[in-house]
This record gives C-alpha cells, sequence and structure tokens, in this order.
C-alpha cells in the first residue's frame, strides 16, 4: 500500500498515468506488470532479464499495444556502436556526390541517417522503445547511452542541432547476462527480473497460444516439459517458445496423450524431443540416460 501511496503521488508530477495490464496474447504476472508500470511513473528504462525464452523482446511490443503506442525496436548486435542509436553521418556518400557535383551536398543534413533514439524522440506520441540484449554489445556500450537516456537529448555535431525528445519514450532494455552491466547505469534502471513461469502460468501460457487444447495433452506435454528441465548436466533447458513449438507438433502429429505419459526424459527420449534439445551434447546426455536406464530393468 505505502509503494501505492508514492506511485500516484508520483502521477501528479508526470504524464497522464499508462498502465500496463497485459494483453489477450500476452500472460503479465503481477509482479512484471508493477514492474512495467513503475518505471513508466518514473521515467526510467526498465531493464528486463531472464532466460531466454521467457518473453522479454514480446513484452515490450505487448506494451505498446496495450497502450496503443508505436513501437520502435533497436536489436543490439557485438558490433552495434551507441552512437548508431543517436544517428550516423554518411561521409562515403556525400563524397561521391560531390565528385558527381550533386546539389545535396550543400546540405549536410542529407547525409544524417537518423538512429532508433532519434526516432523515438522525434515521435509526436509517446512511444515504447526497445533495446533488445544490450549485453551483446560492447562493455561500454550502455555507459555511452546514459546522458541521452537521462537528459532525452542529445548534440548533432555536423548540424549544429540539439535533438530534445518531443514526448519522453517508454524505454524497455533486455539483458540475457552474457557481461554484467555496469553499475552507473544499472542506477538509472529499474530492474525485474522474469522468473521462468510456473506449472500453473504455463498453462495460461499455452492457452493462450492453443486455446481448447486438451487438457490431458496439455498435463502430460507439461510434465514432461519439467521433469526435461530437471534433468542434472542439461546445457540448455528448454525454453517457454520450445515447449509451444513442440505442442505444435504434437498436435500435427496426432501423438496420443498416453505416449507421453510413458515418457520420463531420464528413461525415455521423449517424441519429437528436437524441438526441446538443441544440442548434441543434450541429445547424447539423454540418449546415455535413457541407455542405462533400460540396462537397468534388463
Amino acid at each position: 500500500m505505502r509503494f501505492g501511496h508514492l506511485a500516484l503521488h508520483s502521477c501528479r508530477l508526470l504524464h497522464t498515468p499508462m498502465n500496463f495490464e497485459g494483453t489477450s496474447a500476452y500472460v503479465a504476472t503481477p509482479d512484471l506488470k508493477i514492474a512495467v508500470n513503475a518505471a513508466i511513473r518514473l521515467e526510467r528504462p526498465l531493464l528486463i532479464k531472464g532466460e531466454p525464452g521467457t518473453g522479454k523482446s514480446v513484452l515490450a511490443a505487448e506494451v505498446a499495444k496495450a497502450l496503443d503506442a508505436p513501437l520502435i525496436e533497436w536489436h543490439i548486435k557485438s558490433t552495434t556502436k551507441a552512437q548508431q542509436g543517436l544517428y550516423e553521418y554518411d561521409a562515403v556518400s556525400r563524397l561521391r556526390d560531390g565528385q558527381f557535383g550533386d546539389e545535396r551536398v550543400k546540405d549536410i543534413s542529407n547525409y544524417i541517417r537518423r538512429g532508433k533514439l532519434w526516432e523515438a524522440f522525434a515521435s509526436a506520441e509517446r512511444s515504447v522503445l526497445l533495446i533488445d540484449e544490450i549485453d551483446k554489445a560492447d562493455i561500454e556500450f550502455p555507459n555511452d547511452l546514459l546522458q541521452e537516456l537521462d537528459r532525452m537529448e542529445f548534440f548533432v555535431y555536423e548540424t549544429g542541432q540539439t535533438i530534445k525528445a518531443k514526448t519522453r519514450p517508454i524505454v524497455l532494455i533486455t539483458s540475457n547476462n552474457e557481461k554484467e552491466l555496469p553499475d552507473a547505469f544499472l542506477r538509472r534502471c529499474f530492474f525485474h527480473f522474469i522468473k521462468f513461469p510456473d506449472t500453473e502460468t504455463m498453462r495460461q501460457i499455452v492457452d493462450v497460444h492453443f486455446p481448447g487444447l486438451k487438457s490431458r495433452l496439455v498435463g502430460e506435454a507439461l510434465r514432461v516439459f519439467y521433469e526435461l528441465r530437471d534433468v542434472p548436466g542439461l546445457k540448455k533447458k528448454p525454453s517457454t517458445s520450445e515447449l509451444l513449438d513442440w505442442l505444435k507438433l504434437l498436435l500435427h502429429e496426432d501423438i496420443d496423450p498416453a505416449l507421453l505419459r510413458e515418457s520420463d526424459p531420464r528413461k525415455l527420449v521423449p517424441p519429437l524431443a528436437g524441438a526441446l534439445i538443441k544440442n548434441e551434447q543434450d541429445a547424447h546426455l539423454l540418449e546415455r540416460l535413457a541407455f542405462m536406464s533400460r540396462r537397468r530393468h534388463e
């Protein structure tokens, strides 16, 4: 209750309240809803961590849909530089056009390419900006964006412009924990870790994607799925997206739930396991466990 009073008080100082309550296509847990709405109230970037496949990137699209806001996505790679999110100056094109006498070279702004932050800042309505997998970039990448995300403005040296956000975007940043993020960056974010869904939440997720699916099949599939995730020594645990792929195949192949009932990943490799297991080490591990189990029962 104390937090609620603080949030209400903050709203008087900020924009008209915008609340995320989830969507029909995305099962948001209560703690995730609280995190999204707290970040909106505080006008802080929301840093989302969690296992791959837990819906971190999809969250931004669902927040945009729920709030009827435009979505701007910036997918980070190992080679991405912070400057690219602001703008890039294409000096090569300007030089080439100058050699051909193109009149466009007189206006340097013709060679300024807007980045994703510029797009978000220029948006007439409040947008949702996704900075996806920030931990893929160089360790200095987050620090290089501190001032821009704090002040919601940056300077374009080539044209002498200061670009200021017309409306402050809702910023969602995802990380797969591939590397630690700088403390100075973390201090400026509201943090939330998406826990892997429990069985009941996973049933809700499955129902969103496969409404009306036989509860018997879902029950057996979830049992096998969670038992597989618990197998000791598994290098890559199957994720939510892989479970959904597996269910789709089970439906397509009309697999009898009774066949799943007999499946124990430590004794028998599940049918169509290629949808769940994504590397040879884990495939060999399950085969060895199944072989050893058969030997014990001979």
